[in-house]
């Protein structure tokens, strides 16, 4: 039955069906399939799915990301990474990169994080000279970086499914976030100091502290909203899903009454497209989770459990492989869905073999990210590639090396826990 559920699955894939459809057709035809099991259980386990209380958390940092997104926040900080780093070589690809570091702070996600950063500062960089591919990859993969630092709708989405602290998986993002970045700004000096790469030699001028001062003034608003979201959650002042309310009232309340960017007009837009992104992370959370749950009926965990036994025996080895097939699994699935699907199966593993909970669930969490990236199914690159109206095979050429920088961030959080584990444990116990 497994064999032909996964034969199933990838045909429906292959012909190009939406993976919110191909998981709801695979779970419903194998329920359907299965003696003993009836038709209701496919709905009943959907929303056994979603009756989860950590998922609130969800819809309300949707929201504060709309917000936020509209009330031109994302347009000062870009201003902010220019004065700060502009003045290096490729400045405007390392304002990229910290621009997306400071902006995961207050969005969450990393399609906004590329939507948001790419429609600024991509057009700026083919402005002066820069190879849309180029900036369009060096965009996609600074992306990732929005799931990673805290918050994140991805370490949600976790946590809730895994059980584990949403703060703790918020905290353990901080180090690893910021590893990539600085990975990323490497590479984009790395490429500057190439032959055929003048434009990234230029530079937008000298350092000015008068200027930095200038633009934190302006930019300080948007800079507290991760301070408050942290914060909050480290202090024990709030919990993750009061973390995404403070984080709506706040973004709303900047945007309307500090920049004065949204308007009461503005708020049934934001809104809706608020609730449309909610539904349709929804809708895959609860059919992934009517799949898991057919999977884990069908004993999945355990011949999974077995299968790992046989090739290796080891905590690193078991970590190894499950990095490997998550990277493998989201160059042709929706990392989400992989995610979600294979929560469960690697919880269970995890906890067999003494995996540290903070350390499995970041590596999980990365791995998908990366795999945003990584063609052919990679939608960071879809958007990154639309801003730049460039051809996606350009975006391709460029993006390997900076997912080789995130890849050893990666097998750095495998190799040594304490990069995502030691602060969750310090301050959670």
């Amino acid at each position: 039955m497994l064999i032909a559920l996964f034969v199933l699955l990838l045909v429906l894939i292959t012909v190009g069906i939406p993976i919110l459809l191909v998981m709801g057709i695979v779970g419903l035809t194998g329920i359907l399939a299965t003696p003993g099991l009836v038709p209701a259980l496919f709905p009943q386990k959907m929303f056994a799915m979603l009756d989860n209380f950590s998922l609130l958390a969800l819809p309300y940092f949707i929201l504060a990301g709309e917000l936020i997104s509209a009330g031109g926040i994302s347009k000062r900080l870009v201003e902010f990474a220019e004065t700060v780093v502009g003045h290096w070589r490729a400045g405007l690809g390392q304002a990229s990169v910290v621009s997306s570091m400071v902006f995961a702070g207050v969005s969450g996600s990393s399609v906004a994080d590329t939507s948001a950063i790419g429609s600024i500062l991509v057009p700026a960089m083919k402005a002066r000279d820069y190879k849309p591919g180029f900036a369009a990859a060096l965009v996609a993969c600074a992306g990732t970086i929005g799931a990673i630092i805290p918050p994140s709708m991805t370490m949600i989405v976790y946590g809730s499914m895994a059980n584990v602290s949403i703060g703790g998986l918020f905290l353990g993002g901080i180090v690893p976030g910021i590893l990539i970045g600085v990975g990323l700004m490497v590479v984009i000096y790395l490429y500057s100091l190439a032959p055929n790469f003048p434009e990234l030699r230029r530079t937008s001028g000298r350092f000015e502290s008068g200027k930095v001062v200038v633009a934190l003034i302006k930019v300080w608003p948007a800079l507290l909203a991760p301070v408050l979201v942290v914060g909050g959650i480290l202090t024990g002042a709030f919990t993750a899903t009061e973390a995404g309310v403070v984080a709506c009232f706040y973004g709303f309340f900047v945007g309307f009454f500090i920049y004065r960017i949204i308007k009461i007009r503005d708020l049934p837009n934001i809104f809706i497209r608020a609730a449309v992104t909610t539904a349709m992370v929804s809708g895959i959370i609860g059919v992934a989770g009517a799949l898991g749950w057919l999977l884990s009926y069908l004993n999945f965990n355990d011949i999974a459990l077995s299968g790992i036994a046989k090739v290796t025996t080891t905590k690193l080895g078991v970590m190894l492989l499950l990095m490997a097939i998550m990277l493998v699994l989201t160059m042709f699935v929706d990392s989400m869905a992989i995610l979600i699907v294979m929560i469960p199966v690697a919880v269970v593993i995890g906890r067999n073999y003494g995996i540290d909970e903070f350390q499995l669930g970041l590596m999980m969490v990365m791995a998908t990210q990366i795999g945003s990236t990584t063609p052919p199914v990679a939608v960071l690159l879809f958007v990154a590639t639309s801003i730049a109206g460039c051809k996606y095979s350009e975006t391709i050429r460029y993006c390997w090396s900076f997912i080789a920088a995130e890849l050893v961030v990666l097998l750095a959080v495998v190799f040594w826990a304490d990069l995502a584990a030691w602060i969750p444990h310090y301050f959670l116990g």
